[in-house]
């Protein structure tokens, strides 16, 4: 587990996936059985992996990548990397035969992601991309009513996700400075399009064409030390994705929108049948039967509460945490070659989708997204 010392590599891939994991007494397989879990830790700071190490139980830590893929008892390598390190460390991991785990985006151009996943392949080894918002209550409700067939004919999604980082000169910032400049790799397309091409494609479908516009609202913030520095990287994106069998999904992201919604991030689907609203965690539906009948009328203030007409969909299940669920998945795909789409050729998609969003924003113009192969 290369970066295990980051937030994200810390909190979800290790603390609440892989530890998780062992404390159940590993993965169920088809047959019944079990397979536990040991994890490597791999960082740069060796006294930082050692206090993780002896706080939760763990052998194996080192701060030589080389060391830890020329180890043949762990067959997976797991990259939580920034961005700009994370192509050259996969590399090294196909050549030395490892199966492959990332975070995303998988690298910061679309070729060097489309070798990524060639190289896997001419290599025979498993690959998967995390794709967690997949599996939030919200989306996994979302899922149930698409497969029941209640929206009918999905016509449009519109989706707003952000909130205020703030600029970290009165008060620190929520995000590390690195966002913001482009040179280190920041920029909310970078960081967002990657999740809403694999939430799109596989809920909705395959995108056919972008146009965006992506923009920086806040031209200079405050970093870490309380130095100011100029923002270099886009902070917001406003986006319009035209899918296969021509439903419209426009999307907006923003660090710079304060929040006047239920949860940071809502879609709003609406179909011939009905329509929902959905979030990291709730949904509310309102089917066509129970749909209200809305008149304009700009000279009478407005009497009727809308948000009255939609029904809680109901959890109906026990939603475990997205990492763990696709860490399993995963871990599956690896031992008995269970089923697994999630691959990098799937993460390929999502950086195409980044640089062509990026690209149109520069060019002022939509872009067509054909169809991506190996």
């Amino acid at each position: 587990m290369n970066g295990v010392s980051g937030r994200m590599g810390y909190r979800q891939h290790l603390l609440r996936s892989i530890l998780a994991i062992r404390e159940q007494g590993g993965v169920l397989l088809a047959d019944g059985s079990r397979v536990q879990v040991e994890p490597m830790l791999v960082g740069r700071s060796k006294e930082k992996l050692a206090e993780l190490a002896a706080k939760h139980g763990i052998e194996h830590y080192t701060d030589s990548l080389d060391e830890a893929l020329a180890n043949p008892d762990f067959p997976i390598y797991a990259d939580f990397l920034v961005t700009t390190k994370r192509v050259e460390a996969i590399k090294k991991a196909i050549a030395a035969g490892k199966h492959i785990y990332t975070e995303k985006p998988t690298a910061e151009s679309f070729d060097d992601a489309l070798e990524l996943a060639r190289l896997a392949t001419a290599a025979g080894v498993k690959n998967g991309v995390v794709h967690d918002k997949l599996y939030l209550p919200g989306f996994q409700k979302l899922r149930r009513l698409i497969d029941s067939g209640f929206f009918g004919r999905i016509l449009s999604v519109r989706g707003e996700f952000g909130y205020w980082v703030f600029e970290g000169d009165w008060q620190p910032a929520q995000r590390p400075s690195w966002n913001y400049r482009a040179e280190d790799g920041g920029g909310i397309v970078s960081d967002m399009f990657a999740h809403w091409n694999y939430v799109i494609e596989n809920l909705f479908g395959r995108i056919d064409s972008v146009y965006a516009r992506a923009v920086t609202h806040i031209p200079s913030r405050v970093d870490e030390a309380g130095a100011t520095y100029t923002a270099t990287a886009d902070d917001a994106a406003y986006a319009i994705f035209e899918l296969e069998d021509g439903a419209i999904v426009q999307l907006n992201s923003s660090w710079a929108v304060r929040v006047n919604r239920k949860e940071l991030v809502e879609f709003q689907v609406d179909g011939t049948l009905g329509s929902a609203v959905v979030g990291l965690f709730g949904c509310r539906i309102q089917p066509r039967n129970a749909t209200p009948k809305p008149v304009w009328n700009p000279d009478l203030p407005e009497s009727h509460d809308y948000f009255q007409d939609w029904i809680e969909v109901p959890d109906n299940d026990a939603f475990e945490n997205g990492f763990k669920v696709q860490w399993e998945q995963f871990l599956r795909h690896v031992l008995e070659d269970a089923p697994y789409e999630f691959d990098l050729l799937a993460g390929a998609r999502g950086v195409r989708l980044s640089e062509e969003g990026l690209r149109s924003s520069a060019e002022g113009r939509r872009i067509q997204l054909p169809a991506v192969s190996l």
